[in-house]
């Protein structure tokens, strides 16, 4: 079959942090992306242009590049395709897709760390598609790198996941990604590569083993679209990769939607991605990847195709979603107040603030367009809907870009999706991975004996750390991270991947503190907090407007407490003979919206504005509730 000699198309897949981002930066300057006077101006991971990715430090959304590469013998010059994909598990939608759109994976493994859970997630679905797979040990200047012991575990990873022996006879490339650096030689540990000092022995493995596209010359055009953009000109743009024929300006195509309906719609506008730039563009011929505008309402998975003689390919599969939580409208007393509620600017800030249903669930359709492993299901109530996604983390995504975008919103408690088979309930269940020092591997062991999770590898390095292997219900790690990142004193590192499912683990008891609950609104005091702050652990300044149901603390005892935090101190004209006791108050605990989320239990929920994440009681009225807790004990 001919091929196209002058187009690579690779993606690049490793655990979070192993330095996938830090490498797409260097092969981009050192590719002549850009001018020498604009590189040394640039930003650290260009990639990364979500400020959410930057704050948080990690890859969310999978995103292409291209560099030319000019090969030193002074042949043809070559386009790179690089896809940099998220190496969070929850985020493992996207790294399905990016595989779909490239030809061979670039596993990016740290020297010190080694294969991790998510390396062992992306090497699976790689080999599953029968890719070849370049090995690239990076950060083999770090103190504590290991590069042999890394290769060989790599190696032992490719066994258990029944790699071929064409798969297993992998080339591997050892860098230091930071300083754009990389070699075919195995440098000493903790050292840069001596024999380099550049990419280029990475380069040219990446033309020596990513195969060029294969195309048949007689075969009509296909087209995948395996991604969405937006353009305020250009309305929804769709990326996708030709299989087949070409791809022109102008040209009428067969749409193939997923129900299998066929349209014919014309093309507006056909761009090229060069660097971090799209580039207008005449004509993209197979194996190229390119954005396509003047389909409105395009979606991931479907095909453009010949008109005259329209073929789908198939739709792009994603793995069933493991956890999912009721969002719905804001419903507490503060709704639509902002902050405080009080002054000129917090009204001018509240004034374009998104409340209603119709709003929510808009947005909600919106996600649902570019995000393939996200569900959104109708409940009971016309104002909230159950949200499926493939983890905690990408569903607390969504709600802090809701949250940013003005929305208010209450969330529900993250549950686990079961399935019935056989007439028996079955839960997810993740493998976890959790690196310690040795002094808290009693306290990790004993946390996870509390959550039915059972260890099945243990391994020592010899340096004073150990890495444990658990297969742990998903429900057991809802409030995990807390907890742990406490007993091990900040120390200890956990990733965990989805492992399929089990039988139902029975009861699981995750947090054995009860909450302190305001029983009145008002603004919290001083006074009050120092007489409370005995009770457990508060978690609001004075000054904060609370309402009756309100969450303002964690409880020393395992039940719920009515506390007044709004009571202020009685004064009086006799003067006191002995000055005031000034005692010093705690400072408060400040919870993310992911910690939030963690510290619920079944009959909370967190509140979602803008300016603040509260965590509340789904049933205000302390009356109400005392009733219901006396029905449940009766019954």
């Amino acid at each position: 079959m001919p091929t196209r000699h002058d187009i690579r198309n690779v993606a690049i897949v490793a655990h979070v942090d192993h330095g996938k981002t830090t490498l797409v930066d260097a092969m981009l300057k050192q590719a002549g992306a850009f001018a020498a006077h604009a590189a040394e101006s640039l930003d650290d991971r260009m990639m990364d242009s979500n400020d959410l990715e930057r704050e948080k430090g990690i890859t969310i959304l999978a995103k292409n590049t291209a560099v030319k590469y000019h090969p030193k013998d002074g042949g043809d010059v070559i386009t790179i395709n690089i896809i940099d994909t998220p190496g969070h598990a929850d985020f493992g939608g996207e790294v399905e897709r990016g595989l779909s759109m490239v030809d061979a994976v670039v596993l990016l493994v740290d020297a010190s760390e080694g294969p991790l859970p998510q390396t062992r997630f992306v090497l699976r679905k790689a080999l599953q598609a029968r890719m070849p797979v370049i090995l690239c040990i990076n950060k083999t200047d770090r103190p504590d790198s290991r590069i042999d012991e890394v290769v060989n575990e790599t190696y032992d990873l490719f066994l258990d996941l029944d790699a071929d022996e064409d798969q297993i006879e992998f080339p591997i490339v050892y860098a230091c990604a930071r300083d754009g650096i990389a070699s075919l030689t195995k440098p000493e540990n903790g050292t840069v590569p001596a024999d380099s000092d550049n990419l280029e022995p990475f380069f040219s493995t990446i033309l020596s083993h990513v195969p060029a596209p294969e195309y048949d010359e007689a075969a009509p055009l296909q087209a995948h679209v395996t991604n969405l953009d937006a353009d305020n000109f250009l309305g929804r743009i769709a990326l996708l990769r030709v299989e087949q024929g070409e791809l022109r300006k102008g040209q009428t195509v067969a749409w193939i939607k997923r129900d299998g309906t066929i349209s014919n719609v014309r093309i507006t506008e056909l761009m090229m991605t060069e660097a971090l730039t799209r580039k207008p563009a005449e004509v993209a011929g197979p194996g190229d990847i390119c954005a396509v505008a003047g389909i409105p309402d395009i979606m991931i998975g479907e095909t453009l195709a010949d008109p005259e003689n329209p073929i789908a390919l198939p739709l792009i599969t994603v793995d069933e979603p493991a956890i999912s939580m009721v969002i719905g409208t804001n419903t507490s007393p503060l709704v639509g107040r902002g902050g405080t509620g009080k002054g000129a600017q917090a009204k001018s800030a509240v004034k374009d603030r998104k409340v209603t249903a119709r709003q929510v669930k808009d947005r909600l359709d919106r996600e649902l367009i570019g995000n393939v492993s996200l569900r959104v299901l109708d409940t009971e109530r016309p104002d909230a809907w159950e949200v499926q996604g493939r983890g905690e983390l990408a569903l607390a995504i969504l709600v802090e870009q809701m949250r940013r975008e003005g929305f208010e919103l209450t969330i529900g408690k993250p549950q686990v999706v079961t399935r019935v088979v056989d007439g028996k309930v079955q839960e997810p269940v993740e493998r976890l991975t959790v690196d310690v020092p040795e002094e808290h591997m009693g306290a990790v062991t004993q946390l996870m004996g509390v959550r039915k999770g059972r260890m099945d590898n243990m391994s020592n390095h010899g340096s004073g750390w150990v890495r444990m292997e658990f297969v742990v219900p998903s429900r057991g790690l809802i409030g995990f991270r807390t907890e742990f990142l406490t007993n091990t004193r900040g120390t200890g590192i956990a990733h965990s991947i989805h492992e399929g499912h089990e039988p139902w683990f029975g009861t699981l008891t995750t947090r054995n503190n009860g909450s302190l609950v305001a029983d009145r609104a008002g603004a919290v005091t001083a006074f009050a907090m120092t007489n409370l702050q005995e009770r457990g652990v508060l978690f609001t300044d004075p000054g904060t407007e609370v309402y009756e149901g309100m969450i303002v603390g964690e409880n020393s005892r395992a039940d719920d407490m009515d506390v007044n935090i709004t009571k202020e101190k009685k004064l009086t004209n006799m003067r006191s003979s002995s000055a005031d006791s000034f005692e010093a108050i705690v400072p408060p605990r400040k919870l993310s919206l992911e910690q939030s989320l963690e510290f619920c239990r079944d009959d909370e929920c967190v509140e979602v504005t803008p300016e603040a994440v509260r965590i509340r009681k789904v049933v205000l009225d302390q009356k109400e509730r005392g009733r219901t807790a006396s029905r449940a004990k009766h019954n």
